[in-house]
């Protein structure tokens, strides 16, 4: 991926520094995003921090303006930005609540997809990868919210592939088990992390998504859930 450009959002989070990194190993540029990340993130002459908000379109549209006035061209999309919240039944959430989780899992992939768009469709070979959750296909009593906000990203995104499947888009959505990150492990501090999935594992998946053995998987579904699933 020697001349690709990728977008990874979220890539100072927990799975997003992993997912950086792999698309650094595999010899692409990197566009890293989160509000407040900095260029020392990663130690590569690659890598492009581009702190940015993506809780409105303005702001997608200005991260995507200043990645191509710099970079000239957008290959892949790797959307990691995602929150939970649960605990509660549908009946006990709160407005609040739910709002909450339909910004960071819904309303944020909208954003960066319209405004990216335009510039994976004139690459040829645009790749989208975004990050949904087992809930959102196999709900639990106490996670409405998080599982309603991942389950319409997930329409989201096999919608974009069929729209953009004429200009060589490809567009997935890895739907993951609970991750082995440091914030996952702080607050289920007594759960067997052994069966867990690593996070190495979903980006070693993203970048084969991104690259052109993927080219032949458009609007998929892909569980991973770990090694009990």
């Amino acid at each position: 991926m020697q001349d690709k450009v990728v977008l990874v959002t979220g890539a100072d989070g927990g799975l997003g520094r992993f997912v950086t990194q792999a698309f650094l190993d595999c010899g692409a540029t990197v566009v890293g995003t989160s509000r407040e990340i900095q260029q020392s993130a990663f130690n590569n002459e690659r890598f492009i921090a581009m702190p940015g908000e993506l809780s409105t379109l303005g702001g997608a549209r200005a991260l995507t303006e200043q990645l191509l006035a710099r970079c000239k061209r957008l290959d892949v999309l790797a959307h990691t930005i995602g929150g939970f919240a649960g605990g509660n039944s549908v009946a006990d959430t709160d407005d609040a609540t739910f709002q909450q989780m339909l910004d960071i899992n819904l309303n944020s992939v909208f954003h960066i997809l319209r405004a990216t768009l335009p510039a994976l469709r004139l690459s040829g070979r645009g790749r989208i990868v975004a990050i949904g959750g087992r809930a959102a296909v196999e709900s639990e009593p106490g996670v409405g919210a998080y599982s309603a906000s991942k389950a319409a990203m997930v329409s989201l995104i096999k919608t974009i592939a069929l729209e953009n499947k004429d200009a060589g888009v490809r567009a997935n959505v890895i739907l993951p088990g609970t991750m082995d990150t440091a914030a996952n492990r702080k607050a289920m501090p007594q759960a067997d992390f052994s069966k867990w999935v690593q996070p190495q594992a979903v980006a070693s998946l993203i970048t084969w998504l991104a690259g052109e053995s993927g080219k032949d998987v458009n609007g998929a579904m892909i569980p991973i859930y770990g090694p009990d699933a």
